[in-house]
């Protein structure tokens, strides 16, 4: 007799980005190793002051704003849902309000039952983990769902 094993989430991949170029990594990994056509969720997290991604355009905005961030939030998620498009995904944007990005991220993916988180890792080790801390390590640690964490090429 074989015992039934629980059914993966059935929801959208759920995709971190912040502009950065790990997280353009990250998406392209998530197209190289998950079916294509998949439905996908590119959260941009923001707050302001802190704003904690890095706007697709060079346009300066005010960080004590909050719809200044929102705005180039939105436009930064709307830029990464473009990119998962380019990889095969069926792709939508949102931007999130959230402090800290991590709790974000999670609170999300278990919204909308994502089937695995997509990350970009930027790899910091040592004093710098301790000081800002690790987004994708904060994510994998705290959710209940399959983490997919790129790494960017060996320096």
């Amino acid at each position: 007799m074989s015992e039934e094993r629980p059914r993966p989430p059935a929801g959208p991949v759920v995709i971190a980005y912040d502009g950065s170029e790990l997280a353009k990594i990250g998406i392209e990994e998530a197209g190289r190793l998950l079916s294509a056509g998949r439905d996908a969720l590119v959260v941009c997290v923001w707050q302001p002051f802190d704003v904690g991604f890095v706007p697709i355009d060079d346009e300066p905005f005010d960080a004590a704003q909050a719809q200044a961030v929102r705005a180039a939030a939105e436009q930064t998620a709307a830029g990464g849902a473009s990119l998962a498009a380019e990889v095969g995904f069926q792709s939508e944007s949102l931007a999130i309000e959230s402090a800290p990005t991590w709790k974000g991220i999670v609170k999300v993916a278990e919204e909308r039952d994502a089937s695995v988180i997509v990350l970009g890792s930027h790899g910091r080790k040592g004093f710098a983990t301790v000081l800002a801390g690790s987004v994708a390590g904060a994510v994998a640690a705290h959710s209940r769902r399959t983490v997919l964490i790129a790494h960017g090429p060996a320096s």
